[in-house]
């Protein structure tokens, strides 16, 4: 099981082109889709969700049609977007038992055998009780890859899933999420570097609507290895090094700003060989040129 994306394109009515020629092939596993606020991971997200039409191109869950065949999409669909609603007076078992009326489980002591196995594959089962106005973040978080993953769906999308999370709950929900993707198509929609490095073995980088890098985190980091050089300048002497090299990126650090450069060899006297991160990987991908208009 595969899910294929070829010349995926959508502009919208402002003139805002969100998806240019989108081609992806994501196998069975986590999949991460990393870029930055604006690039276009949510519309590709609800496409792929049937909730929104492309202008162009075509997707493929297996034998499935994903742009024509709406209804076979949902029925293996479990979705998780970045901001939902809950009713915050109704009980997690009574709201997820509701969903698995709506996914077409009828029988009842069916939706309670899956109720039950969901609130525990998702650690909520000492909390089924409790309202879901009482939730914390991440407890919401879990509730709704619950409801996503009623029916055993085949794809899974999750989009920005560990935003504001807590440390904890996060590692907590990332645990969640690299079991779901042992069985399962799983793509993770993200702007955090760290969790695609932490989980994924498949990745692709989007900016301004366009694939900017596919592959492997580990193969996309071995390539940058020998070539990233750091070293501490001046706030004042910033402006010169971006424009004699290849800066990736920036920190601020006791007063002074360190900067990561990307280069064959050592650039001059006093920077020093850094380890290459999927961070170095993200930014010198997203400073790659503009697409032409």
């Amino acid at each position: 099981m595969e899910l294929r994306i070829e010349g995926l394109s959508k502009t919208y009515d402002n003139g805002t082109r969100a998806l240019n020629g989108v081609t992806l092939t994501i196998p069975q596993g986590m999949f991460g889709l990393l870029g930055p606020n604006g690039a276009g991971k949510s519309t590709f997200m609800r496409i792929l969700a049937t909730l929104q039409e492309a202008d162009t191109g075509s997707v493929h869950l297996g034998d499935i049609d994903v742009l024509r065949d709406k209804q076979a999409v949902r029925r293996t669909l479990g979705y998780l977007p970045q901001e939902f609603g809950l009713y915050p007076r109704v009980t997690a078992e009574d709201m997820l038992d509701h969903f698995a009326i709506l996914k077409g489980i009828t029988d009842r002591g069916e939706r309670r055998q899956i109720v039950d196995a969901l609130l525990e594959q998702t650690n909520l089962q000492s909390a089924r009780t409790k309202q879901l106005g009482s939730y914390s973040g991440g407890m919401r978080q879990r509730f709704g890859i619950a409801v996503a993953l009623l029916g055993h769906p085949r794809l899974i999308i999750v989009d920005e899933p560990t935003a504001g999370l807590d440390p904890a709950e996060r590692v907590r929900f990332l645990n969640l999420l690299a079991e779901l993707g042992e069985n399962s198509i799983v793509i993770l929609s993200t702007h955090i570097v760290d969790d695609v490095s932490d989980l994924c073995s498949r990745m692709a980088i989007i900016d301004r609507g366009e694939i900017r890098l596919e592959g492997e985190p580990q193969a996309a980091i071995a390539e940058l290895r020998g070539r990233v050089w750091t070293r501490a300048v001046e706030r004042g002497e910033l402006a010169t090094y971006q424009q004699a090299y290849h800066v990736i990126s920036t920190k601020l650090a006791g007063g002074r700003t360190l900067v990561r450069v990307y280069a064959e060899s050592a650039p001059e006297a006093g920077f020093e060989p850094a380890q290459a991160t999927l961070e170095d990987v993200y930014f010198a991908a997203m400073r790659q040129p503009a697409p032409a208009a």
